[in-house]
């Protein structure tokens, strides 16, 4: 994490404008795909839960930056974890199953940092930002969030559904996505992959 009085923030601005859907897990389409290298998310026709094996077969995403939830005047960014396994997840303090999932979350946190994992959340659709600084702390989360209420960030998760709130997206050593989530999840969703994927070689 490295402090800056200018924020960089991906210069493309959000696909669309229509208004956005706040529920959990609605998806439609066909498959998830990678690209050249590139991860590109197709919307995968009902299926929450997609792994990318084998690690050569996954995508990285664009770069991912935005400004720490826990003070505005800190800029976050992927590559501060360098050779960390990073679980993105993506989640608003007005999200119901954000709030089932969070204490999951934080447990799997707990349970795995030693390994070399780093958890990353990116809040989204909060336009008070003491609200979802409140919600850090009632819930004792204690790794870092970038604050995107407009989900500018999200941009570097090409074609991810932006209706879809909470999110998960495990990312290997390389930051490829290994493993994404479309619903709100247990210890038991999570912690045995983000473990297979932090003791990859």
């Amino acid at each position: 994490m490295r402090s800056r009085r200018r924020i960089r923030l991906a210069a493309v601005a959000v696909a669309s404008a229509a208004a956005l859907t706040f529920s959990a897990c609605a998806t439609a389409g066909t498959d998830a795909v990678v690209q050249g290298g590139t991860f590109n998310f197709v919307s995968p026709g009902g299926q929450t839960e997609i792994l990318y094996d084998p690690p050569e077969s996954r995508g990285t995403i664009g770069m991912l930056v935005g400004p720490s939830l826990a003070d505005p005047d800190q800029t976050i960014e992927l590559e501060d974890f360098a050779g960390q396994v990073v679980v993105l997840n993506v989640w608003g303090q007005w999200c119901a199953p954000c709030r089932t999932e969070m204490p999951e979350l934080q447990e799997v946190y707990d349970e795995t940092k030693e390994l070399g994992v780093q958890f990353l959340g990116i809040n989204v659709r909060d336009p008070q930002i003491d609200k979802a600084q409140d919600f850090v702390t009632d819930f004792g989360l204690t790794f870092p969030s970038i604050y995107d209420p407009s989900m500018r960030t999200l941009i570097a998760m090409r074609g991810i559904p932006t209706s879809v709130v909470p999110m998960t997206f495990v990312l290997d050593r390389e930051h490829r996505v290994a493993a994404v989530f479309l619903r709100d999840l247990l210890v038991e969703d999570l912690q045995p992959v983000v473990e297979r994927v932090a003791q990859e070689e």
